[in-house]
């Protein structure tokens, strides 16, 4: 039994099994609390449908194979939690991301995580499929924390600030021993991306927002507040901590359903 129990986020009441059924008890409520009536953050309601949908997608992935879809499901419960954790606190709880490391070695010797231990152990001769499994998963944990852990060092010594939390290379360790090194490695160019993006369309975001209220004062030529208003928006970033985490929880989906497509969509490109 979980505890404690499921509670009311406004007057702690306890939640009724009856009134805690995912999605559903949010809209037969109307998305209030039985007791106090205060409103409920409909973000529970579509955390609990995104998670129903990916893993009725699990399955439908996982071709009737049970193992590879109690992995699906177990990986998309976790980023879920990881990712929307990480976007509303700026927090990856390690309650999460060690046990699903620990997950991705496991389930690395139920099904089979591709990698390249083939290559690399072959002058051993042929060996068990799940000594190669769990040889590509530890290696993709390694990969994955290493890398990051790598990148948060350099941007430390360089900029004598911290970039990227620990939170983050415990996550890639967790996503690296379930996906193994090469779709690991496409994860941290798609979570790259994502972020790049995402920054750029914030600091646009901004710079409209900061050019308007500098072209109301009209003590500035266009060009100078055009000016300044860009010199602002770039400063958002001082202020503003980005969820490195939820970038890399997302493309990790991407990579688990669809990252062997992309690479043999991208390898036919040449």
């Amino acid at each position: 039994m979980v505890r404690p129990r499921s509670a009311c986020p406004a007057c702690s009441a306890p939640i009724a099994a009856y009134d805690n059924i995912p999605v559903f008890s949010w809209l037969i409520l109307q998305g209030k609390c039985r007791q106090c009536k205060t409103p409920i953050s409909p973000r529970y309601a579509a955390v609990e449908l995104l998670t129903g949908i990916l893993f009725a997608s699990s399955w439908l992935y996982s071709m009737d194979n049970l193992p590879l879809a109690i992995k699906s499901c177990v990986l998309c419960f976790l980023l879920v939690g990881l990712v929307f954790t990480d976007a509303e606190t700026k927090l990856l709880p390690d309650l999460l991301t060690w046990p699903g490391l620990v997950a991705g070695l496991v389930f690395s010797l139920l099904v089979s995580v591709d990698g390249f231990a083939n290559l690399l152990l072959r002058r051993w001769g042929t060996l068990n499929w799940h000594i190669l499994s769990f040889s590509n998963a530890f290696m993709g944990a390694f990969f994955g924390a290493g890398f990051i852990l790598g990148v948060a060092l350099l941007y430390e010594a360089v900029r004598n600030v911290e970039g990227i939390g620990m939170g983050d290379v415990k996550l890639m360790g967790m996503i690296g021993a379930f996906i193994g090194v090469k779709l690991t490695l496409l994860v941290l160019l798609l979570g790259s991306l994502i972020g790049s993006l995402f920054g750029g369309l914030l600091m646009v975001a901004v710079w409209r927002r900061r050019l308007a209220r500098r072209k109301a004062r009209r003590s500035e030529s266009p060009a100078e507040a055009r000016s300044r208003a860009w010199q602002s928006a770039k400063l958002i970033f001082r202020n503003f901590e980005v969820p490195f985490g939820v970038f890399l929880g997302v493309a990790a989906l991407v990579a688990f359903f669809w990252g062997n497509g992309l690479v043999r969509w991208y390898v036919g490109m040449f």
